[in-house]
């Protein structure tokens, strides 16, 4: 067969080595094998799965045994493996069976956010060297088709501003405690009872797993190397039961968000935040409907307008969906001779402080009920510009509550305001301090 000049082989199989069987390497491997004639027809070759790495060979996978190995290192060096699908996680080993592989010229799938957060850079670079694919859609939210519209749909778009729920186990647990009135502890156990949370909770809840893949969005949205580090990050731990009582009585809830977008500094040049955080988003939003286990993204661009991706952000099945669909690109441009995107980082722009940054803030305050206390709480505000939109006291004596809502300030501001708060002798306790998204007010 000859098309453009090229021929092609159409007897020679595309091999397939996995790395890792969990619960997404075993729905990979259940589709390569049963499938098997669909992916011939959509590649124009057999995909052959020509092995697994396991850690163990003890669990009965389902599998001939000479399919699954424990040595990694030779499976991806096998002359008869084209394309690495990797789905171990975390740094190492993946990060040296996947530079093995792109060095050899091997193509790569990987749903490994930890690893692209950090080092995307060392392996994109590595990719190019040898002409070979790096594809990694299933490293942000699962299912939903983000990575590959910001690289390829809206390659000829400006994006000003990606926000999302990008983490499952945050989002359940919040909706959970808002349908619910019931608190983070109680929630928490709840969501490790159904599976949605790990044995240990820290990389969701505090925020580290949303912060991987902020930095993975920032990188493609804004052409320019963004790393975990550069990600401000706060996780929803200290989220209580009355901040999401609050946040209903104003017409809001709280979600984990995701927040990268273009800023302009005081001299007028662009930079790019980037943040983790629970907000308060109002109810009228799209992410606000965004419940249980599933995630969203939003992305503003100048001339698409705002696009969302919703679906399941996790499972095996979901994860695995979105790694067969790379992997078929993949073996595709193998095939043919083609090879996908590469990292652009052109822009290389600056990432903002996270005090520069503007947004909109909720302090609560637990106040003695006595003149001036109002007038002197404003005073601390207007004093380093943050501007107030709205004053809410309930309850009074020693039991007074005031919330203040701002309008637009940096956190650097409002960090110094509620610093100075915290030191009058008429407020007993700053209760909470949670920022709102969603508006520009």
């Amino acid at each position: 067969m000859t098309t453009a000049n090229r021929t092609f082989d159409v007897e020679r199989p595309i091999g397939v080595a996995v790395l890792g069987m969990g619960n997404v390497g075993t729905e990979v491997v259940r589709i390569l094998r049963d499938h098997a004639d669909d992916l011939h027809s959509r590649v124009g070759a057999p995909v052959v799965l020509r092995g697994v790495a396991v850690r163990n060979l003890d669990k009965d996978r389902g599998l001939p045994a000479d399919l699954v190995t424990t040595d990694a290192e030779a499976l991806v060096a096998r002359e008869d493996v084209d394309i690495v699908v990797e789905v171990i996680g975390g740094i190492d080993p993946p990060r040296a069976l996947i530079l093995a592989a792109l060095n050899a010229g091997k193509s790569v799938v990987t749903a490994n956010k930890a690893l692209l957060a950090d080092y995307t850079g060392e392996l994109a670079e590595a990719a190019e060297r040898s002409r070979a694919d790096l594809y990694f859609e299933a490293a942000v939210a699962g299912a939903i088709p983000v990575v590959r519209p910001l690289m390829q749909s809206l390659a000829g778009d400006r994006v000003d501003r990606v926000i999302g729920i990008v983490n499952g186990t945050t989002n359940f647990i919040l909706s959970a405690m808002d349908e619910t009135g019931a608190n983070y502890s109680e929630m928490l156990a709840e969501a490790t009872r159904l599976g949605y949370a790990e044995a240990d909770p820290t990389a969701d809840v505090e925020g580290f797993d949303a912060a991987a893949k902020a930095a993975i969005l920032a990188s493609l949205a804004f052409h320019t190397r963004v790393t975990a580090a550069d990600v401000y990050r706060e996780g929803i731990s200290k989220v209580t039961a009355d901040d999401l009582a609050i946040a209903s009585a104003l017409g809001c809830t709280v979600k984990l968000l995701a927040l990268c977008e273009r800023v302009t500094d005081p001299e007028g040049k662009e930079r790019i935040s980037v943040r983790v955080y629970p907000a308060l988003v109002q109810r009228e939003h799209p992410l606000a409907t965004v419940n249980g286990a599933f995630n969203a993204v939003v992305v503003e661009a100048a001339n698409a307008g705002r696009l969302m991706f919703y679906g399941q952000g996790a499972g095996g099945a979901p994860t695995a969906s979105a790694v067969m669909g790379d992997l078929v690109m993949a073996s595709r441009n193998k095939f043919y001779g083609g090879r996908g995107p590469g990292e652009s980082t052109y822009a290389k722009l600056p990432i903002a402080p996270m005090g520069d940054t503007p947004t909109r803030y909720l302090v609560n305050l637990h106040v003695a009920d006595r003149p001036g206390v109002l007038s002197g709480v404003a005073a601390e505000f207007a004093s380093r510009d943050v501007s107030i939109s709205t004053v809410r006291q309930e309850g009074a004596g020693d039991g007074a509550r005031l919330l203040v809502l701002t309008h637009l300030a940096t956190d650097s501001a409002l960090t110094e305001t509620v610093a100075a708060l915290s030191e009058l002798d008429f407020v007993i306790a700053v209760n909470s301090v949670l920022r709102l998204e969603g508006t520009e007010e």
